[in-house]
């Protein structure tokens, strides 16, 4: 798992790195043909990982402690400008909930977890090292969908 942890840790630095490539603006920017924008897809990530990893399987009661989760939740939408801290905020966030996934997975934490069903993949998650590698194919997505979204405003 050590090496599903550190691929995760390296596509958010990478969607990170494309983040600080534009302005505020262009984060904002619902590009043509799109119902969200870069930073929308990039939140969601970060708010996405909690609710599987902690919420889905049982550990955590409900979500009620996830920083921006009604802004960036499965099924919103962007409502409103985000700003430069609201960005900063989330740059840390996305490395640091990682970071404590991993060290909640090392110290056992995440042994006793309820199997659930995805929406997106339609498979039976059983067991956290599920969840976990289902986390880096879903970020991934998002990142590919947020590079797509870079090539149209810059052209």
């Amino acid at each position: 798992m050590k090496e599903v942890f550190k691929f995760i840790i390296d596509a958010r630095k990478a969607f990170i790195q494309l983040i600080d490539e534009l302005s505020i603006e262009q984060l904002n920017e619902i590009p043509s043909g799109f119902n969200n924008n870069i930073i929308w897809n990039f939140g969601h990530i970060v708010v996405t990982t909690p609710v599987l990893c902690y919420v889905r399987t049982g550990i955590w009661q409900d979500a009620s402690s996830i920083a921006f989760l009604s802004a960036y939740a499965k099924g919103t939408k962007p409502t409103y400008f985000v700003s430069k801290e609201e960005v900063e905020q989330l740059k840390e966030l996305a490395i640091l909930s990682i970071e404590t996934l991993e060290a909640d997975y090392k110290a056992g934490k995440l042994n006793n977890i309820q199997p659930f069903d995805t929406a997106t993949y339609g498979a039976v998650l059983n067991c956290i090292e599920d969840v976990i590698i289902t986390t880096a194919g879903h970020d991934n997505i998002h990142l590919g969908y947020a590079s797509a979204q870079k090539r149209i405003i810059n052209n």
